[in-house]
């Protein structure tokens, strides 16, 4: 009878032993999965970084902005660097067209957009980020008393304007058309930036730009409000381009300036939201 019940001992004691091995090897089976999981997160963690330059191509009136956020950009991504070329939107749109190295397109108009677009030169649909509306700017202390924007059709008044290809230009030429309002400016320039130096170097009594503009002026000008300008605000469209050197890095500009933080720079600065 003992020897029976140490034999029985001994076979729970063996049995025990092999279920441990078995929960072993079973925990060790666990494991192997848990740690490949690990290294697939760890790569995908990896793959999220961005490298490199991101050449961005950016409306004149988004200088100040854009230049915050690119170094931004550049802060939370170590190893990156990011250029612009500022200018009218018609003339960038042309030059990604003719094969400029480009890797983000930011318009101040749909229109201007649409030159990109209809050659199939974006990599996905343009989005707007912000709006932009009109102001006069005037000499420092507003001088000549201008007030609306009939006041600048008066004789004397030497009144820039930016080309009626350009988005500002477009939009001005839409508020004086809603106005009923003649103007011969003494100059047309090719981007926002060009007709409010004319003002700044009192080579200009008054020109109309943007409300960012105005602002970005500081004390250098003086902004008059019109209420015309409501009937002639720009939306902004951004877009990835088909062709982007750097599409990755591209791509996380983008977002950065769509995100709330890129919006609190941009709003901050005079711009509308979308």
């Amino acid at each position: 009878m003992a020897r029976s019940a140490r034999r029985t001992r001994r076979t729970l004691t063996l049995a025990g032993l092999g279920a441990a091995a078995l929960l072993t090897l079973s925990a060790c089976g666990s494991a192997e999965p848990s740690g490949a999981s690990d290294e697939g997160n760890a790569s995908a963690s990896s793959g999220g970084k961005v490298s490199g330059t991101v050449n961005v191509f950016a409306a004149a009136s988004l200088k100040e902005s854009f230049t915050t956020l690119g170094k931004q950009f550049e802060k939370e991504h170590p190893g990156t660097h990011v250029t612009f070329n500022f200018g009218g939107s018609d003339s960038l749109a042309a030059g990604i067209n003719s094969g400029a190295p480009a890797d983000v397109f930011a318009a101040a108009s749909p229109k201007t957009m649409k030159i990109v677009t209809d050659a199939e030169g974006t990599a996905a649909a343009p989005e707007t980020f912000v709006r932009n509306q009109l102001e006069i700017a005037t000499l420092p202390g507003n001088p000549h008393k201008v007030s609306s924007l009939k006041d600048l059709t008066g004789d004397g008044l030497k009144v820039v304007l930016c080309d009626k290809a350009v988005p500002c230009g477009a939009a001005a030429q839409k508020a004086l058309d809603a106005s009923k309002l003649k103007l011969t400016p003494v100059s047309y320039e090719q981007d926002v930036k060009s007709a409010l130096t004319k003002v700044e170097l009192k080579e200009a009594d008054a020109a109309v730009v943007y409300k960012t503009d105005v602002k970005a002026a500081g004390d250098k000008v003086e902004g008059v409000e019109f209420p015309e300008s409501a009937d002639a605000v720009n939306d902004y469209p951004i877009a990835l381009l088909e062709k982007a050197p750097n599409a990755k890095a591209a791509q996380a500009f983008i977002d950065l300036v769509r995100s709330s933080q890129g919006q609190k720079v941009l709003t901050s600065a005079g711009f509308l939201a979308p």
